[in-house]
């Protein structure tokens, strides 16, 4: 299954207490919360280009499955990580303290990422 192709945010849960424990400030969780945020994933083998529209903020990180890369996080910080595929449909990484996991069903990404015992879940749909 390739995750090539544009998602569109259609809703989250979770976001403003999520980016409230990374450290954002106040004024930038308000802004962001109801951004209709845009992913486009290139997928070529097990390299992958993942960019994220919101607003004028565009993140882009590229990493390979099973090697370290280094990604830019919500937040704006770097850091090292290793992601890798579960099945054909899932991509799973650890980033400070954080389990991401993104799963491709059908038309539908979901992204959710968990710190501690608090959970932020988004989900887009291909457009």
């Amino acid at each position: 299954m390739s995750f090539t192709g544009k998602y569109e945010l259609q809703h989250q849960e979770n976001f403003e207490p999520f980016m409230k424990a990374l450290g954002l400030p106040e004024d930038q969780i308000q802004k962001g919360k109801d951004l209709k945020t845009i992913s486009e994933i290139v997928q070529d083998g097990k390299k992958f280009t993942i960019t994220i529209t919101a607003g004028s903020k565009v993140i882009k990180n590229q990493f390979t499955v099973g090697e370290e890369s280094e990604i830019e996080m919500l937040n704006g910080e770097k850091a090292k990580v290793i992601v890798q595929m579960e099945g054909n449909n899932k991509l799973v990484t650890e980033v400070k303290g954080m389990k991401s996991v993104t799963e491709l069903n059908g038309d539908t990404l979901s992204y959710t990422m968990t710190m501690g015992d608090l959970t932020m879940k988004r989900v887009s749909k291909r457009i």
